[in-house]
């Protein structure tokens, strides 16, 4: 009914960046909050970044001024830039899209996850 393709993700040195995209497609009326959350090892998943559709953002605090999260509503597509990438931002990068469908349902879509690691 809708999906998320997400791409991005890779190998990136500390220091480096690294631009993920997140692109929405199918049974779409409208899309509200965009957001990225991070699984690493062990850990439980968290919210990194998220963007309403009145453009408003929250960022965890570990990511401020590092990160950027934009979207393209034309495009339905959510973006992170992320810079100054640490060993600790590494993790599996999932994208979470508010949607409202054509049976005027709301639901909340998962992507597949791309793995970002930062390592020398």
């Amino acid at each position: 009914q809708v999906q998320l393709v997400e791409s991005g993700g890779g190998l990136v040195q500390p220091g480096g960046s690294l631009r993920l995209s997140c692109a929405a497609s199918g049974s779409i009326v409208s899309i509200n909050t965009m957001g990225w959350y991070r699984q690493a090892p062990g850990k439980e998943r968290e919210l990194v970044a998220r963007i309403r559709r009145s453009g408003s953002t929250d960022y965890a605090d570990s990511v401020k001024g590092r990160f950027s999260i934009s979207r393209d509503d034309a495009k339905n597509t959510v973006y992170l830039q992320m810079n100054s990438l640490r060993p600790d931002d590494t993790a599996v990068y999932y994208c979470n899209v508010g949607v409202l469908t054509t049976r005027l349902e709301y639901l909340g879509v998962w992507g597949q996850g791309t793995l970002v690691t930062v390592s020398s």
